[in-house]
C-alpha cells in the first residue's frame, strides 16, 4: 500500500443559485449604463484546484428571463429586434480551455452563443477559493467578465437620436459571480 498522497481529480460541481448572479451593463443613449440580468440559468463545472488548465464550465441561459426592472424593455429586448426568445431559447457558454494567471487569476476561452450565432470569446475570472458549510458541503467561489461586441452576434436594432448618438452601445460588459457545490458521489 503507497503511502502517496493521490492526486485531486477534477471535481463535478454544481450552481448554488442562490449565490450566484449573471448580469450584463449596456450603455443608453452614450450618457448612462442600463444593468441588467438573467434569472434563469445553470452552469455545470468539472473544477480541478490542482490543475485549473483541465477544467471545464458551460452555462444555458434561459433568453426570457432576462430582467432589467424595466417590463416594455424586457419585452423589447425577447423580440425580434434583439434576443429572439421564440426562435433562440437559450444562450451559452462551453469552455475551450482555462488558462491560469497566478494569484487565483485565470482566462477562460470558449464558445458564447447568442441568437445562433457561436463566437469565440476570453473571460477574465478570480477565483476565490473553497470553503465547507455547516454541512460539511464543499463551496468554491468565482468572479468571471468578459466584454462583447453586441453586433458580433447579430443583435444590430439600434436608433439614431440627435447629434448622431445611438440609443443603444454597441458593447454588453457580462459579470457572472458563481458559487459551486461539489457533488457527493
Amino acid at each position: 500500500m503507497s503511502t502517496q498522497a493521490q492526486p485531486k481529480q477534477p471535481a463535478t460541481w454544481v450552481m448554488d443559485p442562490a449565490h450566484t448572479s449573471i448580469e450584463f451593463a449596456v450603455r443608453h443613449m452614450m450618457i448612462s449604463t442600463v444593468r441588467g440580468r438573467f434569472t434563469k440559468f445553470d452552469v455545470d463545472a468539472d473544477f480541478n484546484e490542482v490543475h485549473p488548465e483541465r477544467s471545464r464550465v458551460e452555462v444555458r441561459i434561459d433568453a426570457s428571463s432576462i430582467d432589467t426592472k424595466e417590463p416594455q424593455r424586457d419585452a423589447h429586448l425577447r423580440s425580434p429586434d434583439f434576443l429572439d426568445v421564440a426562435r433562440y431559447s437559450a444562450l451559452t457558454f462551453k469552455s475551450r480551455r482555462v488558462e491560469p494567471r497566478g494569484d487565483g487569476r485565470y482566462r477562460m476561452v470558449g464558445d458564447l452563443t447568442i441568437r445562433g450565432v457561436t463566437r469565440e470569446v476570453a473571460v477574465e475570472g478570480v477565483y476565490a477559493g473553497i470553503v465547507k458549510d455547516p454541512m460539511g458541503n464543499q463551496h468554491a467561489g468565482f468572479t468571471a467578465e468578459t466584454t462583447v461586441n453586441r453586433k458580433d452576434f447579430d443583435l444590430t436594432w439600434n436608433m439614431v437620436l440627435e447629434a448622431g448618438k445611438l440609443l443603444v452601445g454597441d458593447t454588453a460588459k457580462i459579470t457572472i459571480e458563481a458559487e459551486l457545490v461539489k457533488k457527493v458521489p
